[in-house]
């Protein structure tokens, strides 16, 4: 069976890491981008099953990355899942367009039944 594809959008490098290892760990293949530019180029250049993204990023936000990245996909729907330490961004009407909304933790256990639940659809 072939290995799930997630891309995690993250300016932290640490929190980058954090969740590749965990991921990987699940057995996903996970590729990283540092800012919503970088996810951009690579959700145009591959094929990812899922996507976790930072809201609050220099530069382009989680959010304006998310619509992006909406336009470009307009015939497949790949499943979002919005990161961020700040819960209030649940109520911006523009992070419904999202799949999931998560409030980041080290503990990576709602992250990953979150992506399990999307991924089974």
């Amino acid at each position: 069976m072939n290995k799930k594809k997630i891309l995690v959008v993250d300016d932290e490098e640490n929190i980058r890491i954090l969740f590749k290892l965990g991921l990987e760990e699940e057995g996903y293949e996970v590729e990283l981008a540092g800012s919503g530019q970088e996810a951009l180029e690579k959700v145009k250049n591959f094929d990812f099953d899922l996507i976790t993204l930072d809201i609050k990023m220099p530069g382009m936000s989680g959010l304006e990355t998310l619509q992006e990245i909406r336009n470009l996909n307009k015939d497949k729907h790949i499943p979002v899942i919005l990161c961020t330490a700040f819960e209030e961004f649940k109520q911006d009407f523009t992070s419904w367009a999202s799949d999931d909304y998560i409030v980041k933790s080290h503990d990576l256990t709602e992250l990953k039944r979150a992506i399990e639940r999307l991924l089974v659809k």
